[in-house]
């Protein structure tokens, strides 16, 4: 070998060297680089006090995730919006996630009327998205690569959000014989009011009243009156959470004293809406998702509310976690646990995964159906009863909160008619 081919086969390998070394580094920064999750989330506006509580769950999973080494290798980091509870600015945020920030996956925000807007651009980008307490959005869009973390579920979801309501109503002794249904003129109450429809004429109840009212309403007294003097046994609200209190307070102004309401109002499961309207919620029976009722005490969920509150207190977000924290953080459990059963961020490999597996969360095992919906409901109804003031302990034990049904999960009989419950 000659000295030139000595000095050229040098060079060569210490080019191929240097090859190798920078292409370890780069495949290390790019282990390193983050996996980067982007949503809308309510963070001011009406819907505030719940995507707060939520995104403070959703943080402890970043943290659970990246202190057990993150997924596939890397870190995982959450990027999100304040949608202002505005449907109108989640579009916008969704193009820039992906389109700007170019984020690896993407979520829902909180809510039906914020997910609902998300979905036709996830659509136009064919991408993965999973709702969060989202009622029955995709019945009108069919799309295979959308996944809710709601308990409405089954086969029939906006008819489940009430199920568990009406089942209690017709078990009571005179039965219901007639029903008024009034809600916001917004996706939720409308999406809801379709199942209600249908669970009533499974139990032959007779709709005398059926009227939405415009989103913008502050004074609720005409709404109620004009429900009162259709006399119905029993009234489904499907309210949001500034609506749910006028109609608390107007029902209460009024004296109206139905055999049972309640059904669909949001908001009473904040801590501070509960603890703001008091002895005003007194036999009011209404939806929920958890409390740790010894039924639903899932692994891992109670480790996870002792966690939350603490932090809360020092956030400023709802004390307690319990309707918001299982849900958001299960939201992000299910695209972890694909993420790490597909060793892939594509979004139809997850999608497909997704369509079969079931999966281990703090609201314990759920599994999709039809639509992306959960296979199963795990709606619960509860009924509020002496309160006597804003202490937030009963509503933290539990001493002022009545799981009503269903039965697998109850914890005592409903107060009927209402009446009875009040003061």
């Amino acid at each position: 070998m000659t000295s030139r081919s000595r000095v050229a086969l040098c060079c060569l390998g210490s080019g191929l060297g240097a090859a190798i070394i920078g292409l370890a580094a780069t495949l290390s920064a790019i282990a390193e680089e983050p996996i980067r999750i982007g949503y809308s989330m309510a963070l001011t506006g009406p819907l505030a006090a719940n995507g707060k509580s939520a995104l403070l769950a959703q943080k402890i999973w970043e943290e659970d995730v990246n202190a057990k080494g993150g997924l596939l290798g890397r870190p995982v980091k959450l990027i999100y919006y304040d949608d202002q509870s505005n449907p109108s600015t989640v579009p916008a945020i969704y193009t820039k996630l992906l389109d700007v920030d170019k984020v690896d996956l993407v979520i829902g925000g909180y809510a039906t009327n914020m997910v609902a807007p998300a979905l036709p651009v996830m659509m136009q980008k064919k991408k993965l998205f999973i709702g969060l307490l989202a009622l029955a959005i995709n019945s009108k869009f069919n799309y295979p690569l959308y996944f809710s973390v709601t308990p409405t579920g089954g086969p029939r979801p906006e008819e489940s959000f009430s199920e568990v309501f009406f089942d209690v109503a017709m078990q009571q002794n005179p039965k219901p014989q007639t029903l008024a249904v009034v809600g916001a003129d917004a996706e939720y109450p409308r999406n809801a009011a379709d199942g209600v429809r249908s669970v009533a004429g499974r139990h032959n109840l007779k709709i005398v009243y059926d009227h939405f009212y415009p989103p913008a309403t502050t004074d609720f007294s005409p709404i109620v009156r004009a429900v009162a003097a259709t006399n119905p046994d029993i009234v489904c609200v499907l309210s949001y959470p500034l609506d749910t209190v006028g109609m608390v307070r107007a029902i209460n102004e009024i004296g109206y004293k139905p055999k049972m309401v309640g059904c669909g109002m949001v908001g009473l499961q904040a801590t501070a809406l509960k603890r703001q309207l008091g002895p005003l919620l007194n036999g009011i029976v209404n939806y929920d998702f958890w409390l740790p009722v010894p039924t639903m005490r899932f692994p891992g969920v109670l480790e996870l509310i002792e966690r939350y509150q603490p932090r809360a207190r020092s956030e400023g977000v709802d004390p307690l976690g319990y309707y918001m924290a299982p849900w958001g953080y299960s939201q992000l459990q299910v695209l972890g646990q694909s993420i790490e059963a597909t060793k892939s961020l594509d979004d139809a490999k997850l999608a497909e995964y997704m369509r079969s597996a079931t999966f281990s969360t703090v609201v314990g095992d759920i599994k999709f159906g039809s639509n992306g919906e959960l296979s199963k409901p795990l709606v619960i109804a509860v009924q509020y009863h002496d309160i006597k003031n804003d202490d937030l302990q009963p509503f933290k034990d539990l001493s002022v909160v009545t799981v009503v049904g269903p039965a697998e999960h109850k914890t005592g009989d409903v107060i009927y008619p209402y009446e009875k419950a009040k003061p």
